[in-house]
């Protein structure tokens, strides 16, 4: 018989160029943004790591619908070894944010999976866009669509959004209950575990 596992979890970044930006633009030293999802990604990977439980790390970037590049630092069947780590910290950001083919991307790989409960926790800093895409209702559609389209296949997605202004957006994403937003970034490392915990509980 198939082992079927209670959750297994897809952590996902979104690479696009923004994430480059140092949290704080008045202090030479400030992290950027992607230092410190990096650093909190590193401590939730130790932590699911240490219990034996199988996890993923993607991320993606986009140039248009015809280029959505799709990243796998570290897969199911991989441990969270010295090589995934080498991978995580080799994360860069470029380009744009199609963030609804990126899910679809998630989901495929989630769908090979078995357990009881399959996540999709993307961190982003921003909506949906690309520099094909003038209209961000259209991205914000497809990615509501995306979304929509993994829970009829059992995965659940969440969004830990850093974007102060997500209000206006991100609940007709991802629907109720299914966000969080980080008003102060510095506190995403701590965040991010608890967001987790919260969810596999």
């Amino acid at each position: 018989m198939q082992n079927l596992r209670q959750h297994l979890p897809i952590r996902h970044q979104d690479l696009s160029a923004s994430t480059n930006e140092p949290i704080n633009k008045d202090q030479a030293d400030s992290p950027s943004i992607l230092q410190l999802t990096r650093e909190a990604t590193g401590l939730l990977s130790w932590a699911i790591d240490a219990i034996g439980d199988k996890f993923a790390i993607h991320g993606f970037a986009s140039d248009g619908r015809h280029d959505v590049r799709y990243y796998r630092f570290k897969r199911f069947r991989q441990s969270y070894n010295d090589t995934a780590k080498a991978r995580l910290a080799g994360m860069t950001g470029q380009l744009s944010t199609r963030m609804g083919a990126a899910l679809r991307h998630a989901g495929w790989h989630l769908s090979q999976q078995s357990a009881q409960k399959r996540l999709v926790l993307i961190i982003t800093d921003g909506e949906p866009a690309d520099i094909d895409e003038r209209d961000p209702k259209y991205l914000r559609q497809d990615t509501k669509k995306a979304v929509e389209e993994l829970a009829t296949k059992g995965i659940y997605t969440y969004c830990l959004t850093l974007d102060p202004d997500a209000d206006r957006y991100v609940s007709s994403i991802f629907g109720e209950n299914r966000y969080s937003i980080v008003d102060h970034v510095q506190r995403l490392p701590e965040r991010l575990p608890a967001v987790f915990a919260a969810l596999t509980s």
